[in-house]
């Protein structure tokens, strides 16, 4: 298992700007409105050689009772579990405050390797404050500045010293990984579902909408396969969104849609689908990913003998697209059928990295044509010679005629129709080119 680092710290003294400063990109949502990180947000990251996992974590206050504070404090404390070395953060321009105390006192008491990093140190003048931070009991305080990358250097020098010995075993780069967003409106319950699969509090959950606002990794191997689970901030309709936060936080999501593989889409039973979770679905498929439906709170709906099938044919005709996508009506508090999509979205994921044989698919093409020929394109007969496999994850097919413009949608369709009815590609996208052959 690789190295972990976790950086802690109360409210605003700069964790995440920190964060995105040694890992070198955005990926921390970063506002001066304390509070801002509440998941834990994990990266892979490396400073002189040597390879790490970084965690940024909300401020920790010790004593509240708020609910987010909480919940805050509860995944500081998985963090420091985890972690093989701890940066702990504190803000020169405050000095030392009852907060820092009691998050000193906790570290002490944990027996787990410290860093005391004092932010905000812009220049050599504010260095002379360093030494009130000895009073902490943590060891040498020293200074660095995440906003200006000031003595960053020099303080990751010091951080992976303190590291465990890296040993090489050969390539422990997980391969296959199987990239899960799990996305949805707020509140339809995607961080719930996250803890279920995995069995522990991994991500902060309450009762109140827009909770999660980063897109958090959460990284597992389930039946032998490398999976990263990414939760994701719940996509509002845009009229809604009103800060900054709210913004950069449909932006990752949108991001999350890019960077997985499959994207499982929970619904809210007792809701039904609405115009959100239509965008939603038209961006992953535009985006060409694998896609599972799951709809969620089911333990709460009065059912009858038909109400899944009833409910599953009223999303499909809401949706065309949603022919060839798996639906599953689960429950994240009862556990009701979660490894069910878990295990399909694996399917999927296989799936979208198909790659049929040419031989195989010109034999579907030839009984394709034998039962539908191609209507005539003005006088001209329309024929298709042959037909190969482009790419896979997405898969996409390349079909040579004589009359590319002839190829009309309903035709198209009935193509791809046997296509999935003979190979499959269940919950998959698939692209069907038709080019002028030479």
């Amino acid at each position: 298992m690789k190295n972990c680092v976790a950086i802690v710290g109360r409210p605003n003294v700069g964790k995440s700007t920190l964060f995105n400063r040694i890992i070198g990109k955005r990926e921390a949502i970063v506002d001066d409105a304390p509070g801002v990180t509440r998941d834990r947000i994990y990266a892979q990251t490396d400073w002189a050689g040597v390879e790490f996992q970084l965690i940024d974590t909300g401020g920790y206050v010790p004593g509240s009772e708020d609910i987010f504070e909480q919940a805050i404090r509860s995944q500081v404390d998985y963090a420091l579990q985890e972690a093989d070395v701890v940066i702990f953060m504190v803000d020169v321009t405050t000095g030392i405050t009852p907060l820092d105390q009691q998050v000193a006192e906790i570290l002490l008491r944990s027996n787990i390797k410290v860093v005391l990093g004092v932010n905000k140190v812009d220049n050599s003048e504010r260095e002379a404050d360093l030494y009130e931070f000895y009073q902490l009991g943590l060891g040498k305080p020293y200074p660095l500045s995440a906003m200006n990358s000031r003595a960053i250097g020099d303080f990751l020098d010091v951080v992976v010293a303190m590291l465990p010995d890296q040993k090489t075993e050969g390539n422990d780069e997980p391969k296959d990984t199987i990239a899960l967003a799990v996305l949805g409106r707020p509140n339809v319950g995607k961080s719930s579902y996250v803890n279920a699969i995995l069995g522990q509090e991994r991500l902060m959950v309450t009762e109140i909408p827009g909770t999660t606002r980063d897109a958090i990794d959460t990284h597992f191997n389930y039946k032998n396969r490398d999976i990263t689970l990414i939760d994701t901030a719940g996509l509002r309709k845009r009229s809604r969104i009103h800060e900054n936060i709210e913004y950069f936080s449909t932006v990752r999501t949108f991001n999350a849609i890019r960077r997985c593989d499959v994207a499982l889409i929970l619904i809210d039973a007792s809701q039904g689908i609405a115009d959100q979770e239509k965008k939603i679905i038209a961006n992953v498929l535009e985006e060409r990913k694998g896609l599972v439906i799951g709809v969620n709170k089911w333990d709460l709906i009065e059912k009858e003998t038909n109400t899944a099938r009833h409910f599953e044919l009223e999303l499909k005709d809401e949706m065309h697209e949603l022919q060839y996508i798996p639906i599953f009506f689960v429950s994240a508090l009862t556990r009701q059928r979660i490894f069910k999509i878990l295990d399909t979205a694996i399917s999927v994921f296989d799936e979208r990295n198909r790659k049929v044989a040419t031989a195989e698919l010109n034999r579907f093409l030839a009984d394709a044509l034998r039962d539908n020929q191609p209507p005539p394109f003005g006088t001209k007969t329309v024929k298709i010679n042959y037909v190969v496999q482009t790419r896979s994850a997405p898969p996409v097919f390349a079909f040579f005629t004589n009359e590319p413009a002839g190829i009309k949608q309903n035709y198209r369709n009935y193509l791809e129709n046997r296509l999935r009815a003979q190979f499959g590609f269940f919950g998959v996208p698939i692209s069907l080119r038709f080019r002028k052959k030479n």
